[in-house]
């Protein structure tokens, strides 16, 4: 009451209002690549979208390249509710906030806007506050500023150098006319490096090579001899005729009359 009222003669005197207020959505649609982010992760269901797939041929006849082009991009005002998840998932930056907030409308029809008036918000979008002196640079100017790689530079090949027979050392003899210098005459056994001279030629020569992924082979166990007469012969068990196993009692047969105690059979 004792302070004086600060009135703002609204129509006549626009207000002035934050950088970051948020009035309405606005589109640009050269941005946007119909990826469905913001019609997905909206909480009201309120954008629309629509579009449709062309193929757009290569050049330099390579494989021709399909892309989506945006036909409807709606955003019904009457439902939403001005949270702007929207405007921080897309990854483009085709949604933006405008402070224009006079679109009031009698019929509630009306406030489904479309892609040509959302268009028509883009002129009021404030201008980003300046980058801060101090801090990191934007990627998308770090990545202009960076320097192009350099391709590498063509393998230089070295030209083609006429053959030569190499000179005989001391201790060879010239073979024959057209015969290879260093090749065994016709009949003589084929020398191997490495090998024992007394083993060269014929089948000393030959070494057997395992192939790969196979054992070695386990020496012949020696022949089992039979057992000497001193040797004692292995246990086989208890016999018929060693009697019954201690613990069972012996059975008697069906023809065999039990015997009685006290009773002498007379002779």
């Amino acid at each position: 009451m004792l302070s004086r009222a600060d009135t703002q003669q609204y129509p006549e005197v626009r207000p002035d209002l934050p950088p970051r207020s948020r009035g309405v959505i606005a589109l640009v649609e050269e941005n946007c690549t119909v990826c469905m982010l913001c019609a997905r992760e909206c909480p009201d269901w309120c954008i629309y979208i629509d579009s449709h797939k062309e193929t757009t041929p290569a050049p330099e006849g390579g494989r021709p390249r399909a892309h989506n082009v945006l036909d409807r991009f709606a955003i019904d005002f009457s439902l939403c509710m001005y949270c702007g998840i929207c405007i921080e998932v897309c990854p483009f930056d085709a949604l933006f906030w405008s402070p224009e907030f006079e679109y009031a409308e009698g019929d509630i029809r009306n406030l489904l806007h479309e892609k040509d008036r959302l268009g028509e918000w883009v002129r009021s979008v404030p201008v980003p506050p300046p980058h801060e002196p101090n801090a990191e640079p934007p990627k998308e100017v770090a990545g202009a500023a960076r320097p192009a790689r350099e391709r590498p530079a063509a393998r230089q090949t070295a030209p083609d150098r006429p053959a030569t027979t190499p000179p005989n050392t001391p201790g060879e003899t010239a073979g024959t006319p057209g015969e290879t210098p260093g090749t065994p005459a016709p009949g003589t056994p084929e020398t191997r490096p490495g090998t024992p001279s007394g083993q060269q030629g014929g089948h000393a020569a030959v070494r057997a090579i395992r192939p790969p992924g196979a054992l070695p082979k386990k020496p012949a166990a020696p022949p089992a001899t039979p057992p000497s007469s001193t040797e004692e012969p292995p246990f086989a068990g208890p016999s018929s005729s060693d009697g019954p196993p201690e613990g069972e009692r012996p059975k008697r047969g069906p023809e065999e009359p039990p015997e009685r105690p006290g009773t002498v059979e007379e002779s």
